[in-house]
């Protein structure tokens, strides 16, 4: 066998190390030593128990809020064990790091809080309003428990015209997450619907585990609806409550929060139709008060029968030769003669008077 270069072998082992499922994930605990930060603004430090210790890199990147890593303290970190192929050093390149009486769970759930901040899944930007007065509500919740029960007996009572399109889904234990997405992928191909409601019941943290799973969580800021959660009581949040539109205490909360209440809808309307009817009476008044004015005003400015028979008799041609006029035509041009111009010598002329007409001849 051929011998290899340095720098192969080291890069050999680095891909070895970054390419195990195993060392690609790990959480580890250890006390912080040797903690510095570059001019970049990355930080350098070392993870040590009483046995061991292991150098580490913190990239600015993945952790760009972080302030100092804490010096003499234990702490809880992720990441992935590589090699730095100038120094041939093994190293765990961290991306995430709690105290470590943070507890495991808690750092990890907060861990994957982080990561789907950072890509805006829980944007307050993109949050859609609910619809005023909803058809379709699509309810996504276990068809054994009370919540169920709470969010029909709610829907009922406030807004009955809303037909409620149950997915059912377990919500506790391994398989809820799985049975969670596949129920929100059932009632996302419904066009129909006008939102969704994910609820669930009270319980420990266990229990409402499955509503921070990352899987439900991208279901829930990908419902093609708005969506309203109800998970718990009032003092417990999920993941799924920051993605969903509008995060509401209780499953009976989360239904109120949905549907409108029929009483006030119908009080509103009662009370607009009452200010219509009493506008229209308003404008059909002053309509009638307007005309009574406009027919006044022409009766004042409308003349009697007897001042328009006077008007009409000084217009008559016949009363302005009766007064001793006459009407001078050209009988070449048909056309009234009105200056001295107009009849020049030898002009025919036609002498209309108040008995009869005669010709005559400019001379």
């Amino acid at each position: 066998m051929e011998p290899i270069r340095v720098s192969q072998l080291v890069y050999l082992l680095r891909d070895m190390l970054e390419g195990s499922e195993l060392l690609s994930g790990l959480w580890v605990t250890g006390e912080v030593a040797d903690a510095v930060r570059s001019r970049p603004g990355h930080r350098y430090f070392s993870l040590r128990d009483g046995e061991g210790m292991l150098r580490c890199v913190l990239f600015r990147d993945d952790m760009p809020e972080v302030g100092e890593v804490p010096n003499g303290e234990r702490i809880l970190a992720h990441g992935r064990v590589s090699v730095y192929p100038r120094r041939g050093d093994l190293q765990f390149i961290c991306d995430f790091f709690r105290p470590e009486g943070v507890g495991i769970e808690a750092a990890r759930l907060e861990q994957l809080r982080e990561r789907l901040e950072r890509e805006g899944l829980f944007d307050p930007s993109r949050k859609r309003p609910l619809p005023a007065y909803p058809r379709r509500i699509g309810v996504v919740t276990s068809t054994s428990g009370a919540a169920i029960r709470d969010v029909r007996d709610v829907l009922a009572r406030r807004w009955p015209l809303a037909e409620m399109v149950v997915a059912p889904a377990a919500v506790q234990g391994e398989q809820a997450p799985a049975a969670i997405v596949a129920a929100l992928r059932a009632l996302a191909a419904d066009e129909t619907l006008d939102l969704a409601l994910v609820v669930r019941g009270g319980g420990s943290a266990d229990d409402l585990s499955a509503f921070n799973d990352e899987g439900v969580v991208r279901a829930v800021f990908g419902f093609p609806a708005p969506v309203v959660t109800g998970i718990g009581h009032e003092t417990d949040s999920t993941l799924a409550d920051f993605a969903a539109d509008v995060r509401a205490p209780t499953p009976s909360a989360a239904a109120e929060r949905a549907a409108p209440d029929a009483a006030e809808v119908l009080a509103r309307l009662e009370s607009t139709q009452r200010t219509m009817a009493l506008r229209a009476r308003g404008r059909i008044r002053e309509g009638a008060a307007r005309l009574r004015d406009l027919s006044a005003g022409l009766r004042h400015a409308a003349p009697s029968p007897a001042r328009a028979a006077v008007r009409v008799a000084a217009l008559d041609p016949a009363t302005t030769l009766a007064r001793g006029y006459a009407v001078v035509e050209r009988l070449d041009r048909r056309r009234v003669v009105r200056r001295v111009a107009d009849a020049p010598g030898g002009a025919r002329l036609a002498v209309s008077v108040s008995d009869g007409a005669f010709w005559a001849e400019v001379s």
